[in-house]
């Protein structure tokens, strides 16, 4: 499950800017994310390589978010176009990951995060901005407009997350929602943007007089979403009679195994640390069904495992894990550099075809993690939304210019067994080598740090990325 709250606002003038049971298989996120209501300018996005917003084509029109076209009625070209866009998020995607692994606090540990979630928070951000914010916003998001944005939106929303899955594949849902102080009209058009592509609860609330009640609310909203894996996402004297609005986004999958793991076939390896050592962890090893055959690529220095997730009935929806294991026990850094500085790295080495397999060896491993994501977007040169001047189009107020984003909290969760995985994260936001033979059998034995993620396979949606350096660490 996931859950991101973006956007709590506050005023410069008032305050400066500060820089028994098993479960199923199953994977859960949650994901929150908060942002005070002040946006400012990026610093410059050269280092990132991207293009201006205007080298991507505005292939959307400003309308297009009300009626948007249903998946399954798409021509190849329409979908070839929204597939194209979500290949250019997951760039992005693996450019936050990278950063993340050099922070002194993330790069010797366990990591699980939700671009998706992100993604959804920073489109909401440029929707409500204008200027050089939303210019910049827009680069970052290498997106011509936020019509595309607002599009793809609500084009993903109805598709891929809805509640309930009566025929037997993954249960989905995405919400978002808005809390706006009771003292600011919420702007006509970006309350037809909010209800129509991101729909999202919008309530109106007393920060001013009831800002811990409002929290508290946030909290419940957050706790219920997230099946109660994320409690307390917004710590006591995080929201404020300064805060003018808080955004969120809960993401949610559950799932099953389409193979499921043998329990009784789990049992205590050696697991290969960075820095030489290595620990005692529970490894999966062997399948409830007995043929051998999985989907695994092998290449130069690493090796590509597909886990697909039960599929059901729709057979528009189907998700699967990947597991990104290198050759080298130390090579996680120079993989995640590749995924991170070559176009289209992720495409190009999925596994597409079955394989038999010799031994095989998957840990087990829970966890739980935390990072400021504010940070980790200032150092990628999206500095304008944490600065007063950019967020203007969302509310209606005297002081409108000083709203601003002050900073964005992530936190996550994650399960994986051999029934599945369960996962929540919250970010509170306040204001090619060739590959083997087929015809060998090939061993896949995870006993050192390795990078995973969870994607919806259809349009190729990136929901989750993680590493496990220490299957045992929590």
């Amino acid at each position: 499950m996931a859950a991101t709250h973006s956007l709590l606002g506050r005023s410069q003038a008032l305050r400066p800017n500060s820089s028994g049971h098993r479960l199923p298989v199953s994977f859960l996120v949650l994901f929150l994310t908060f942002v005070i209501v002040c946006i400012s300018l990026f610093c410059p996005l050269s280092d990132l390589r991207y293009q201006s917003p205007n080298s991507y084509p505005n292939t959307f029109n400003a309308d297009d978010h009300i009626n948007p076209i249903p998946w399954s009625s798409m021509n190849q070209t329409q979908k070839a176009r929204v597939q194209t866009y979500l290949s250019n998020q997951t760039e992005v995607a693996f450019t936050i990951m990278k950063q993340l692994s050099l922070t002194t606090k993330a790069k010797n540990k366990n990591m699980v995060y939700s671009p998706l979630s992100i993604h959804m928070v920073l489109s909401l951000l440029a929707a409500g901005s204008n200027g050089p914010t939303q210019d910049q916003l827009l680069t970052f998001l290498r997106s011509k407009s936020t019509q595309e944005l607002n599009y793809l939106a609500s084009t993903l929303m109805p598709l891929f997350f809805a509640k309930e899955s009566p025929n037997g594949g993954p249960s989905l849902s995405f919400t978002n929602g808005a809390w706006v102080d009771k003292s600011l009209p919420v702007k006509p058009s970006f309350k037809r943007i909010v209800d129509t592509a991101y729909r999202a609860a919008l309530k109106q609330v007393d920060f001013k007089g009831k800002s811990d009640e409002v929290r508290m609310e946030v909290n419940s909203w957050a706790e219920k979403e997230t099946n109660g894996r994320i409690k307390d996402i917004l710590a006591s004297g995080s929201v404020d009679s300064l805060t003018r609005l808080i955004l969120a986004n809960a993401l949610y999958f559950k799932g099953d195994w389409k193979d499921r793991f043998d329990a009784l076939g789990t049992k205590e390896y050696d697991f290969h640390l960075l820095n030489g050592n290595s620990v005692k962890a529970p490894f999966m090893t062997e399948w409830i069904t007995s043929w051998g055959r999985r989907y695994i690529s092998v290449f130069d220095s690493f090796k590509v495992l597909k886990l697909p997730y039960k599929q059901g009935e729709d057979r528009e929806k189907c998700f699967s894990m990947y597991v990104f294991l290198p050759n080298e026990r130390d090579g996680l850094p120079a993989l995640v550099e590749r995924f991170s500085s070559e176009s289209g790295f992720l495409d190009r080495h999925l596994p597409r075809k079955t394989v038999e397999v010799g031994a095989f060896k998957m840990p087990k491993f829970t966890y739980s993690c935390r990072f400021e994501a504010s940070k980790v977007l200032k150092t990628l040169g999206l500095e304008l939304p944490f600065v007063p001047g950019g967020l203007t189009e969302m509310v209606d107020s005297p002081m409108i210019d000083s709203l601003y984003v002050s900073h964005i909290q992530h936190g996550s969760f994650i399960d994986v067994n051999e029934d599945g995985t369960e996962a929540a994260a919250v970010t509170v936001a306040v204001q090619t080598g060739s590959t083997w033979s087929q015809e060998k059998r090939i061993d896949f034995v995870a006993d050192h740090p390795f990078l995973f993620l969870i994607r919806e396979e259809t349009t190729g949606s990136v929901l989750f990325i993680g590493q496990v350096l220490n299957p045992i660490e929590n």
